[in-house]
């Protein structure tokens, strides 16, 4: 997960999505948790120090030498391949499997060095991820995807942040191409029993789990990781749920580089979320904020907890730890 930040005004922000987490959605639009690091006998070292790097973030991760079959034989087993080689040779080995990118898996390349990770197939589908996990290590992450080059997140990532998953794969050209000119809406919720039309431009995305809840935080600059940590911790305890629960943490565009923030999501492998002012407004909390007096912002964790909601409603009002973070619980 890694966390990746999808903004509410239509946005997008790649800057926080590094760092690993198992939540990538793969080529079949669930998520991408099998790795399969492939590696010549001579690099199996830093191919054992790659899947202790990567442990914790991937359901299972399995070390295969390499031998000229290697990907033939295990191809569909595997959400993504990390080839410690040369990418020609991955490339080579691969290209005749290649059929469809949303039932393919991900193709990730890094040498031996740990110089690059080089997405070549299923960037949007495990490879960039892998890639930015491997950034831990001084990896550089030489992503080509067109709207992660350009600095913007894709419809596929904006999912990931939401634990959700793209249902039809073939809309992302268009919806992706949006992206890339500034002219995608926000992510609009639509609950059901409801029957909905759409057109070939038009993504769906369904919520990998059926209920969760939703970490709404603001901040005074600066606050450390371990304080988000903590606060987030304390405002579980009070209800009745907790971190499985939760689907994403949700905050304010004006918050969305708080470094302390999105380090504490990495590190429990969420999603950010960042709503603008005008949305925020509209799902203001019953706790009074002298933001809103002096920014004309409202509170924001009560206000993204709303927001980012299933119900639209609180479970845990704002509390206030150490008078640097603020958390809010919505559903």
């Amino acid at each position: 997960m890694s966390s990746g930040t999808e903004k509410a005004d239509g946005t997008d922000d790649s800057s926080a999505d590094s760092g690993g987490h198992c939540s990538t959605p793969d080529s079949d639009g669930e998520i991408a948790e099998e790795i399969a690091i492939v590696s010549f006998g001579r690099k199996m070292e830093t191919a054992e120090e790659i899947k202790a790097e990567l442990e914790g973030r991937y359901e299972a991760i399995e070390i295969l030498e390499y031998h000229s079959d290697v990907f033939e034989e295990h191809w569909g087993e595997y959400d993504c391949f990390v080839g410690l080689m040369a990418s020609g040779i991955a490339m080579r080995k691969t290209a005749h499997l290649l059929d469809d990118k949303w039932e393919d898996p991900a193709i990730c390349v890094v040498d031996e060095e740990l110089t690059w990770a080089i997405p070549i197939t299923g960037g949007h589908h495990g490879a960039n991820q892998v890639a930015q996990d491997l950034a831990t290590m001084g990896a550089v992450p030489a992503m080509t995807t067109a709207s992660e080059a350009a600095g913007k997140q894709g419809v596929e990532s904006r999912a990931k942040a939401m634990n959700a998953h793209v249902v039809n794969g073939d809309s992302t050209i268009k919806t992706n191409l949006a992206v890339l000119d500034d002219n995608l809406d926000p992510v609009a919720r639509l609950d059901g029993p409801e029957v909905v039309l759409v057109g070939d431009d038009v993504t769906v995305l369904k919520r990998n789990e059926d209920d969760g809840i939703v970490i709404g935080t603001g901040s005074v600059s600066g606050a450390s990781k371990d304080s988000f940590l903590a606060a987030w911790e304390e405002a579980l305890d009070r209800t009745d749920y907790d971190r499985s629960d939760v689907e994403f943490v949700a905050t304010a565009t004006r918050k969305e580089d708080e470094e302390g923030l999105l380090e504490a999501a990495q590190e429990l492998g969420l999603g950010v979320v960042v709503f603008d002012k005008e949305t925020l407004l509209d799902h203001e909390g019953p706790t009074p904020s002298k933001s809103k007096e002096l920014i004309g912002w409202p509170g924001v964790s009560e206000a993204s907890a709303i927001a980012g909601g299933r119900e639209q409603e609180l479970v845990l009002e704002k509390i206030s730890y150490e008078n640097e973070v603020t958390v809010a619980i919505g559903r």
